[in-house]
């Protein structure tokens, strides 16, 4: 069975995508991983519901390194425990940074040991003290190793571990209008077993690189990634920009003219682009003139990305 592990950072469309797909998460054994960045957690507690009632699994990082929880995790500890702590699939995840020691590291494992947990390593140093300290705990907690900060030496000590996934970004962020027509994005979806992992994962169509707002948006991009039979199943992404780029005004107009490029690559008749659900809401919006929001097109985006990697993997 696959095993997905797409990065969430806990924004508004980001947890509505996971709620709105939770279910065809669970089927296709998909584990969102979500960083909480805002304060509020109604959202989150109904994503995580979502995510219960579809018979699904999903992380939530205890200790974000972004947004709100940065320096204290507490709410968000006190949320599993109060809501989902007879819940198997929801599982604590620890962000274990550059910065962090080993006791801090060692001492968030205890705190959490109700849990199933997952610890993901990204840029901690100690791992032959940490793996040491965990001792016969090691194996039985999911290690997801950021793919730049966490090497092949570094993930020696947690050889053992049943379940072990590489994560990979492979969203490139630059400003919407320097983005080309079209670039490689992963092989890992075809390539995590040959890794030793047991699953991957990545940032979406969003990337590792936060902020807190987009900022205006002086070209509007619609990211759609797309897995090519003809090169070894490798994925790539299209970036469809709207010829108007010079000032941030009529993003709704900019919106139609990168659809119309969507819409045309989409119709060619050798397109590479799968007829997802997320596609029939852009087809949708083509008919209709109609623009929904950057937002909400970031989210369908995001969905259309699960879609085409639930697709690959249905038979597999």
């Amino acid at each position: 069975m696959a095993m997905y592990y797409p990065y969430f950072r806990g924004k508004q469309n980001e947890l509505i995508t996971i709620r709105n797909n939770a279910e065809l998460m669970a089927q296709a054994n998909f584990v969102p991983i979500i960083e909480p960045v805002k304060e509020t957690l109604n959202g989150l507690k109904r994503a995580l519901e979502a995510v219960v009632e579809a018979g699904g699994k999903a992380v939530v990082i205890v200790n974000p390194f972004h947004g709100d929880y940065s320096g204290n995790g507490d709410s968000l500890t006190q949320l599993l425990a109060d809501h989902f702590e007879d819940e198997d699939g929801v599982s604590a995840g620890i962000l274990l940074t550059g910065d962090m020691s080993l006791e801090e590291a060692t001492s968030c494992c205890q705190t959490h040991e109700n849990h199933a947990l997952t610890l993901i390593h990204s840029g901690f140093s100690n791992a032959k003290a940490l793996s040491q300290a965990l001792g016969d705990k090691l194996n039985d907690i999911t290690h997801c190793f950021y793919d730049d900060k966490a090497g092949k030496l570094y993930q020696k000590y947690f050889f053992s571990a049943t379940t072990k996934i590489l994560i990979r970004d492979g969203f490139e962020k630059r400003k919407n209008r320097e983005h080309p027509d079209v670039e490689f994005f992963s092989d890992l979806h075809a390539t995590y077993l040959m890794e030793n992992m047991q699953g991957f994962g990545d940032f979406l169509i969003v990337g590792d690189e936060y902020s807190e707002s987009g900022g205006p948006a002086y070209a509007v991009a619609i990211h759609l990634t797309f897995i090519d039979d003809e090169q070894d199943d490798a994925m790539f992404v299209y970036h469809f920009i709207s010829d108007r780029q010079d000032t941030p005004q009529d993003p709704a107009g900019k919106f139609l003219e990168a659809l119309n490029k969507l819409i045309h690559k989409l119709d060619e008749p050798d397109s590479k682009i799968l007829a997802t659900n997320a596609i029939a809401e852009f087809r949708d919006f083509h008919t209709r003139k109609h623009f929904p929001g950057l937002g909400y097109v970031k989210k369908l985006s995001m969905q259309h990305h699960i879609e085409v990697l639930a697709d690959y993997f249905k038979d597999k």
